[in-house]
């Protein structure tokens, strides 16, 4: 893993972004905002779900009072108001308790107006995203271009930055998107080279969980993996609490954060002898049932008693099935060989032992 991108660091409510933080995992809620306590339930839920940051869609003046309804309620995850064009919804967010907003400067009208909003959350020292994706760029920037190209929207983002620079205000956060991953890629790429703001990263209208899930994985790992990116939102057309699974797994892969259980499987072949399918399903409903899920372990669930052990030595704990029959080994020393139908809860037993250590 590389170094992270040096960037400047930004707070939130209780949460710092950027200057070498941890990578903060977002979401956004989905609910009708104007519905209180369906919004409520899914904040709640989401932060339950390790969700370090929700945005929550203000389309109106009506539903900006949401931030002051949800922090008199406990809520203490940082919270972000998602605006579009009216400097008007910014001001009542930042009035209600929003901890950071997302805006585009150029799209709020007059340079006065931009000016109120900065005020308002320099009063409030709360910072702005600055978000912009293929299907929000400026048209003279499209006809430079040629279209919506890295190059477009790196641009555009460091424009937005520049109003707000002109007006002395730098707790600022970009964040280029984009539906295809390679233009995500390489825009951000663009970005890490030119500027030192942290950068919120994911793969806009990305699809549905299993799609969507692999584009963010490409697109937000690969920058991951070369040191780019201070906080991630996988967008999926799915339920927000997906979102903050499939960010976990990604931070978790790369091992930037420490995502409880890590199981690794064999994909089978010819030789394996027990159907490892069933078996790593009933082994996973096992661990569910147990709450085992949370331990820093890594487990291996193997298909072939001759090269299991050997392939999967670093993990923690694990079996390697044969004809039949299992065998147990931890650290990559073999414990005992067990029939194939009494492994999972021997498994079991051993892991629960390892917990309570």
């Amino acid at each position: 893993m590389q170094n992270r991108h040096p960037t400047r660091q930004v707070r939130l409510g209780r949460l710092l972004l950027g200057g070498g933080a941890p990578i903060a995992i977002q979401s956004m809620t989905n609910t009708d905002t104007h519905d209180k306590e369906a919004t409520l339930h899914q904040v709640r839920a989401l932060e339950a779900a390790g969700c370090e940051i929700v945005r929550i869609a203000i389309p109106d003046l009506a539903a900006a009072d949401i931030f002051a309804f949800l922090k008199r309620e406990g809520v203490g995850v940082p919270l972000v108001a998602d605006i579009h064009f009216d400097y008007r919804i910014a001001l009542a967010a930042v009035r209600g308790g929003a901890d950071k907003i997302r805006i585009n400067p150029g799209n709020i009208g007059e340079r006065g107006r931009v000016a109120e909003v900065v005020a308002a959350c320099r009063e409030r020292q709360i910072p702005i995203r600055i978000g912009v994706n293929s299907g929000s760029l400026e048209k003279h920037i499209l006809e430079k271009y040629g279209g919506p190209t890295a190059e477009a929207l790196a641009e555009s983002a460091l424009s937005h930055a520049a109003i707000l620079e002109a007006l002395d205000y730098e707790q600022v956060v970009l964040s280029v998107k984009s539906s295809d991953v390679p233009r995500m890629i390489a825009s951000n790429r663009m970005l890490a080279e030119r500027t030192d703001y942290p950068l919120h990263i994911g793969v806009t209208e990305a699809g549905g969980l299993q799609a969507g899930t692999v584009k963010a994985a490409v697109g937000i790992g690969t920058l991951l993996a070369e040191g780019i990116g201070d906080t991630v939102r996988v967008s999926l057309t799915a339920d927000p609490l997906h979102e903050v699974a499939a960010a976990k797994a990604i931070l978790g892969a790369l091992h930037l954060i420490k995502s409880g259980m890590d199981i690794i499987a064999c994909p089978t072949c010819g030789r394996t002898k027990v159907d490892l399918v069933p078996l790593l399903a009933r082994f996973e409903a096992a661990v569910a049932e147990e709450g085992l899920g949370h331990l820093p372990l890594r487990v291996a669930i193997m298909g072939c008693a001759v090269n299991g052990p050997g392939e999967a030595r670093d993990a923690d704990i694990g079996i390697a099935c044969g004809s039949g029959e299992a065998l147990l080994f931890r650290a990559g020393e073999v414990l005992g060989k067990y029939p194939a139908e009494q492994i999972v809860p021997v498994l079991i037993a051993h892991i629960k032992e390892m917990g309570a250590l």
